[in-house]
């Protein structure tokens, strides 16, 4: 392994997207991930999006999972237990994000563990919180979307709520785990204490909202969405999507003479407003109509060479062949040993003197004997775990 967090060890009990995607970015920077999975395994390895599979291999899995080890363990037999905890002393870090309490129960909460392991980075991530009225609810991205408000930015005024069409609350709490992780880490250097830290999908989606939130928090508007398609809830015309003559483009804040002008639409001479709220549906509508007299591309041309903002409204196969996504390298492959070639979202940050490496995800229970080795087990006593069904 290399990277920048090459000797940093993680025990890993987290499930589905979003712990598993903030230890894969972990893994990435090369930090050695412990993947403790049940024995039948983690809970993504039989559910897939899209039900998909490659070669009955979970798409959802084979996504979050890269540059892990994986070991399975009866986390409620007392030797699975022992073993867990020896996982977790060998660690620099735990991440979880089962329900509040279930750590606890299971004797491998931070309260239990903190005492005799001090140094320990112990990060809950849950659907709510660890406590109040929530606390026992499921907690699920759509959920989470929905009590922060999200979906009622989204889509057009005349459109039911609409919900972000990726895992936006899994994604962000994911990457707050990785943030206060290391922040925890750079802590620990200087105090030499570990910490519990707590991540939910709620607060990282009301993260995301600061802006929108506190405008209505102080002005006591609320967001209004557009008929047409305007960019944002609370901002005017001419931002938005608009439908060309072969597909479609987005314009973000930009005079609306100078948009009108490269489009061919009279009446908005002397208007260099970039943020038309008064009648702003009806100014796009208007704008609209020389938007669909030529491509795309016709368009692109025009508006890069006026400094416009303006991007084309990629469908995924566009985004495999757009030239940046090309340039940046972000679609990596790898060679799996069931699934064979494939293809996934590679590391988003790059590092100039540790560079870390693509490492494939683990098959279930790939690395157990590697890991009792290296918690100092025998062969024999791996051999009875395994004889057993402990591992």
């Amino acid at each position: 392994m290399r990277g920048p967090l090459t000797g940093l060890r993680v025990a890993d009990f987290s499930q589905l997207v979003q712990g598993p995607s903030a230890t894969q970015l972990l893994g990435d920077m090369g930090a050695d991930i412990v993947k403790v999975e049940p024995l039948k395994g983690e809970w993504s390895r039989g559910w897939s999006i899209g039900d998909t599979f490659v070669k009955g291999e979970s798409l959802s899995f084979l996504a979050f999972n890269r540059a892990k080890r994986s070991i399975t363990l009866d986390l409620k037999a007392a030797e699975g237990k022992e073993i867990g905890r020896r996982i977790i002393k060998s660690s620099d870090v735990l991440i979880e994000n089962f329900r509040p309490g279930v750590m606890d129960r299971l004797g491998l909460g931070y309260d239990a563990l903190c005492a005799e392991q001090p140094g320990l980075i112990y990060c809950a991530s849950s659907g709510w919180g660890q406590d109040g009225p929530y606390r026992e609810r499921p907690g699920q991205d759509l959920l989470a979307q929905s009590i922060a408000g999200v979906l009622m930015l989204n889509g057009t005024a005349n459109d039911p709520p609409v919900p972000v069409g990726i895992g936006l609350a899994d994604l962000t709490a994911g990457l707050h785990i990785v943030i206060a992780v290391l922040a925890a880490l750079y802590e620990r250097a200087s105090s030499g204490k570990g910490q519990r830290l707590d991540v939910n999908l709620l607060n990282s989606m009301m993260h995301l909202s600061t802006q929108e939130l506190t405008l209505y928090l102080n002005t006591r508007r609320e967001p209004q969405r557009s008929a047409t398609g305007v960019g944002h809830p609370y901002v005017g015309a001419p931002m938005g999507v608009y439908k060309t003559k072969d597909g479609y483009i987005s314009i973000a804040m930009m005079p609306v003479d100078k948009i009108a002008k490269l489009v061919g639409v009279e009446g908005f001479e002397g208007n260099s407003s970039r943020n038309v709220t008064v009648n702003r549906d009806e100014v796009k509508q208007k704008l609209g109509k020389g938007f669909v007299e030529k491509t795309t591309k016709e368009l692109m041309d025009i508006f890069m060479e006026a400094d416009i903002w303006a991007a084309p409204v990629n469908t995924f196969p566009d985004v495999e062949t757009d030239p940046q996504v090309s340039h940046n390298e972000v679609l990596i492959d790898f060679d799996h040993p069931i699934a064979g070639k494939f293809r996934t979202v590679g590391p988003p940050i790059e590092f100039s003197r540790t560079p870390g490496e693509i490492r494939r995800p683990p098959l279930l229970g790939e690395h157990k004997d590697q890991i009792l080795e290296e918690l100092g087990y025998s062969e024999s006593e791996i051999a009875h775990f395994r004889d057993a069904n402990i591992v």
